[in-house]
């Protein structure tokens, strides 16, 4: 007999692991999984020095919020823990999230965290506990397949969901992973936060990177990558030294205020040379790309990608958090997966990541996703008509 978790046994034989945040989403779960009777561990992971973070609004994992899981864990009656996974966490998110930007990329440091310390890392300790399986607050939900495997889902609540963040999540990984909160609503949880009793339930939500107190993420890489801070040119899309930057890391491709040109017409950051430390900017037209190149591609759709592709696959694909799933083709290239954008899509910025779904809204499964390398326009006749626009005549106005 299967209990509320999919899992064999009674809830009260099954210990679940809840990986505890200190927000109202993570402290919501534990208590709801306790309310139904399960053996739940409560642990929360101190990721960084969060000193300079405790009294901050908005940032995650800091001293105040270690101080609110221990509350509600006491308050609910379970036993938690805190793990110092501070040095895992520098090493495998922080200091690639510098070296992304030294780069010219736009990192998203969230899914790196998730696929690395919590599903991996804490996943394992889990494990060690003698856990049937690893909960968390995220809105995203799994659904078992006819083949027993599970699928991960949008949250039913789609201005909650992370599915975006969790793309990376491997089919093992999601064997274990629960999401109780996945078919709930923002203010549902906020109401099983107050219903037991817990002082978080207004809490508000985490904003900010968790390791970037300050708001200004350019400190840390300028202290961890200094190279990444180094002045450059500015040019248009012909090569033409157009003004000066203080440092590639201050931009991202889709970018339009703060360059510090003068300009009669919009200009956007369309690339970033970080070889030549070189920001190139151009008109709106000129950030509509068609074609993206993929790496570190990660599958959890039916059977193997290669044959899934091998006509090529229509999907949906979500290149930023905030964007809506898009129509395109998965299609096996050079070696690697590209994307073709049925309608083209603006701001595509290397780093960040290009997330495949099967259908563009309600609660679509998730099919994997991969970072987006590189994204070009669908022809060289198109380019060259995007570069032929007479950026000089209007930059003189």
């Amino acid at each position: 007999m299967l209990n509320s978790l999919d899992l064999e046994g009674r809830p009260q034989d099954t210990r679940v692991v809840v990986a505890m945040s200190g927000g109202v989403d993570s402290s919501a779960t534990a208590a709801l999984l306790k309310s139904e009777g399960y053996d739940v561990v409560g642990i929360t992971l101190q990721l960084y020095d969060h000193g300079a973070a405790t009294h901050r609004k908005g940032a995650c994992c800091a001293g105040q919020d270690i101080h609110d899981a221990r509350n509600v864990a006491e308050r609910i009656g379970i036993p938690h823990y805190v793990l110092d996974y501070e040095s895992r966490f520098r090493e495998s998110v922080i200091d690639n999230f510098a070296d992304s930007y030294a780069s010219g990329e736009t990192p998203v440091p969230c899914i790196e965290c998730n696929r690395s310390v919590k599903f991996r890392d804490l996943l394992a300790t889990a494990r060690e506990l003698g856990a049937s399986a690893l909960a968390t607050g995220h809105y995203v939900a799994s659904r078992r397949m006819s083949d027993g495997s599970r699928a991960l889902i949008c949250a039913a609540d789609a201005d909650r969901d992370q599915s975006y963040f969790l793309f990376a999540t491997t089919r093992e990984q999601l064997d274990y992973l629960r999401f109780p909160l996945g078919d709930m609503t923002k203010q549902q949880a906020r109401d099983l936060a107050r219903r037991f009793g817990l002082t978080v339930a207004d809490k508000q939500d985490s904003q900010d990177i968790c390791f970037v107190p300050t708001g200004r993420y350019t400190d840390i890489i300028g202290r961890l990558r200094p190279n990444a801070i180094e002045p450059g040119d500015i040019v248009d899309l012909d090569g033409r030294a157009i003004g000066r930057h203080q440092g590639i890391v201050h931009f991202t491709v889709g970018q339009r205020r703060g360059l510090g040109i003068a300009s009669s017409a919009p200009l956007y950051v369309v690339r970033l040379d970080a070889a030549s430390r070189r920001v190139v900017v151009g008109p709106r037209e000129a950030l509509r790309m068609d074609r993206i190149m993929l790496r570190d591609v990660n599958w959890i759709g039916d059977g193997a990608v290669d044959r899934a592709v091998s006509d090529g696959l229509e999907i949906f694909v979500r290149v930023r958090s905030t964007r809506a799933p898009q129509p395109a083709w998965l299609r096996a290239a050079d070696g690697g997966y590209e994307v073709e954008l049925v309608a083209g899509e603006e701001g595509v910025s290397p780093g960040q990541a290009c997330v495949f779904y099967d259908a563009p809204s309600g609660q679509a499964r998730v099919l994997g996703g991969g970072f987006i390398q590189s994204a070009t326009a669908k022809s060289a006749t198109a380019r060259a008509a995007v570069k032929a626009l007479p950026l000089v005549e209007a930059m003189r106005g």
